[in-house]
């Protein structure tokens, strides 16, 4: 049975990164989806949470997102 989950569990690859990002620019989970809903990107504040805890799914329209916010490529959200 195929599992979409990572080795230890999680729903997505790129939470663990987005948080280290947040907290680099030092924004509050609350602030990123405020910045997410500016560009178009319908989420809150758990949503953000549950990304970064690795319990919620990222589309590739949410990574671009995220991806254009941090000033960074797709790619390097999924290291």
């Amino acid at each position: 049975m195929f599992i979409n989950k990572t080795n230890d569990g999680r729903n997505n690859i790129c939470g663990k990164n987005i948080a280290i990002l947040r907290k680099q620019k030092k924004i509050s989970q609350r602030i990123l989806a405020e910045k997410m809903q500016i560009n178009g990107i319908d989420i809150d504040k758990n949503a953000i949470q549950r990304i970064e805890s690795g319990k919620r799914f990222v589309t590739d329209i949410e990574l671009k997102a995220f991806a254009n916010f941090f000033d960074i490529n797709m790619e390097e959200l999924t290291k």
